[in-house]
């Protein structure tokens, strides 16, 4: 007699950061959940500021530890409530909070053949590739499931140039709006 084994529930895995472009990203990963009738799994993957090998020679670091762990518990709440509302994404699933590098942690997690792995591709810039390890291209290289990468909103890319001219007392560029204004049809 041959063995009968169930096949696991098709997962849709997708790494949270808490940030503007993440949120993009999670309602584009709960979209395609919804369509492929399969489960949403948020993670949030953390590591302690200076790094786990240097958290591990400190006894105080375990005590650390605990509180960045919840800091990333919070934080991936607030990002669920401010997609869906509440901590309730209406698909089942389950959100996940994982000690670990970004990228290692998001691969690990969507280890299933036939989970999809969604992730943001992040920022551009060559300064920023320069600085940061890029999750997605670690995701894009190692993950053994097929990955949805979502590019940034353009609204995403407007707004951090206007926060980088507010930081430096720069006047915005409101001339397309006013453009704008005196194209549009009278109210009624």
């Amino acid at each position: 007699m041959s063995e009968y084994r169930l096949s696991s529930p098709a997962r849709v895995v997708v790494g949270v950061s808490g940030s503007l472009g993440g949120a993009t990203v999670l309602g584009r990963a709960a979209s395609e959940a919804g369509r492929r009738g399969a489960e949403l799994w948020p993670v949030l993957a953390w590591e302690p500021p200076e790094g786990d090998s240097v958290a591990r020679r400190f006894p105080s670091a375990s005590v650390m530890a605990g509180q960045w762990e919840r800091l990333a518990r919070e934080r991936l709440l607030t990002a669920l409530r401010e997609v869906f509302g509440g901590t309730d994404t209406g698909l089942p699933g389950q959100a996940l909070v994982v000690r670990g590098a970004p990228g290692p942690a998001l691969v690990r997690t969507a280890g299933r053949e036939n989970d999809i792995l969604v992730i943001g591709t992040g920022a551009r810039g060559l300064l920023h590739r320069a600085l940061w390890p890029s999750v997605s291209r670690y995701c894009l290289a190692h993950a053994r499931c097929p990955v949805l990468a979502v590019p940034p909103s353009p609204l995403q890319a407007e707004l951090a140039a206007a926060h980088r001219r507010n930081t430096w007392r720069l006047r915005l560029n409101t001339g397309h709006l006013e453009r704008e204004l005196h194209t549009m049809p009278p109210q009624a």
